[in-house]
């Protein structure tokens, strides 16, 4: 019998509930691991250990649990040897049980619900996992080690966080006394591969002749906001724009934590920084803004526009830094322009209304909406166009949009894509820069049918 199988001998009843002896195998073999883990960490000296190549690290791990195990006469399996080598080893040097999770190129979104829940997202949907930590004590000790690497802090007296993992995914983290029930996590994956257009187009996200019509407007320049909700897929609606634009010119990204991956040689990236703890030293997306404007940008890509900066955005649109790009938290196209309007009047400037909406309508060309629907799935729900000024509203018209028609038997979101027969006024603008779109295009005859 191996010493998994008799510690959760010692912990379950013969005959118990399938469920039940599940909980005793997790539980045992947490106590395993949090008992090898402290006994390695009692024999090892962590900085000789710490100037090793990885791999010698992972070999001296993998002895040293073997030879504890034969001094506590403790027989184990070579799975659970090799297992145990890999979780002390990510204790000691990465992040303790999130590792697994990382290393999982299916898992889009980590969430951990305190030290004894943690939740993953795949292809859209949530799914409870087996990982657990120790205790929130352990838990803090993993959040402590993120932010720390980063240079930012978490304590009482600032118990929330934003910050980034070496391979630039994002980290949210809340503990108490914010947080009532214990330290809370939430981690959005960093794509190791960037999807292109023709990922989206075989993931049904959006048409060819719809990707067609967007690699035209990035390359002719006009200026475009993506609009959605949270985990709508809008950031990577913007790697996927920003891929359109060309190789010679000069780009400058703004944003709160770093996530674009830009493949451009000529890109300089900004990022936020929060105050001190003394409260002193913040860097806003704003000031950020107002930088990138002397530094000569061919264009400017705002990673989310969520406060005053959004003036400042407007004006570098409509004086001289055509094709930028931004993105902002909304449900509709109307609903980016109002919010627009509400964080104009957060820069302290007292505007009437049909001014900002001016501004907005000669900076912003086209807003594109993007959305998760129930079944998991990112889709671009709406291509339009802003047309100008009629009174005091700004005019929009719906270029191409996703028609929805009903749930299948698997709980698949059912409908299609198809253009609205409005014939854009930036096609004359693409035709201007040799971008030539076929009117078959914009033909509200052909249908895509989603699977």
């Amino acid at each position: 019998m191996s010493l998994r199988e008799q510690i959760i001998g010692q912990r379950t009843e013969v005959g118990g509930a399938g469920s039940a002896a599940g909980r005793a195998q997790s539980d045992a073999y947490q106590a395993l691991r949090f008992e090898m883990h402290q006994a390695v960490l009692e024999r090892v000296e962590l900085e000789r250990l710490s100037r090793m190549p990885q791999e010698q690290i992972r070999q001296e791990i993998t002895a040293l649990i073997g030879r504890i195990l034969e001094d506590r006469k403790a027989p184990a399996s070579d799975a659970e040897r090799r297992q145990l080598s890999i979780d002390v080893y990510d204790e000691m040097f990465g992040f303790g049980p999130l590792e697994a999770l990382l290393r999982d190129p299916g898992v889009s979104d980590i969430l951990v619900n305190t030290a004894r829940q943690t939740y993953v997202e795949r292809k859209g949907r949530l799914e409870l996992t087996d990982i657990q930590f120790y205790d929130d004590a352990h838990l803090m000790k993993v959040i402590e080690k993120i932010v720390s690497r980063v240079g930012r802090r978490i304590d009482e007296s600032s118990p929330m966080v934003d910050a980034r993992l070496p391979d630039g995914s994002r980290v949210n983290a809340i503990i108490p006394p914010l947080a009532v029930d214990g330290p809370l996590v939430s981690i959005r994956r960093f794509a190791v591969k960037p999807l292109q257009v023709a990922d989206m187009v075989s993931l049904q996200t959006l048409t060819p002749p719809m990707a067609e019509v967007l690699d035209g407007l990035a390359r002719a320049k006009v200026n475009i906001l993506v609009s959605g909700g949270t985990g709508s897929g809008k950031t990577t609606l913007l790697n996927v724009l920003s891929g359109f634009i060309p190789d010679n010119e000069r780009i400058v990204t703004i944003e709160d934590a770093a996530e674009l991956q830009l493949r451009q040689a000529h890109v300089l990236r900004l990022e936020t920084r929060p105050p001190n703890i003394e409260g002193k030293g913040e860097i806003t997306q704003r000031s950020l803004v107002r930088n990138a404007l002397r530094m000569r940008p061919d264009r400017i890509i705002l990673g989310e526009v969520r406060g005053a900066e959004a003036l400042d955005m407007l004006n570098a649109m409509n004086t001289g830094h055509e094709g930028s790009l931004a993105t902002i938290h909304a449900n509709t196209p109307r609903d980016a322009l109002t919010r627009l309007e509400n964080m104009i009047s957060l820069g302290g400037i007292a505007l009437p209304p049909r001014t900002m909406r001016q501004q907005i309508a000669s900076a912003i060309s086209v807003i594109v909406q993007v959305a998760r629907l129930t079944d998991g799935r990112r889709k671009i729900l709406s291509i339009s166009e802003i047309t100008g000024m009629e009174g005091d509203v700004v005019n929009m018209q719906e270029i191409f949009a996703f028609r929805r028609n009903g749930i299948d038997s698997g709980g698949n979101v059912r409908g299609y894509f198809c253009a609205t027969g409005v014939r854009p006024q930036f096609c004359d603008r693409l035709s201007a820069f040799g971008v030539n779109v076929p009117d078959a295009v914009f033909d509200p005859g052909r249908r895509f049918e989603t699977i």
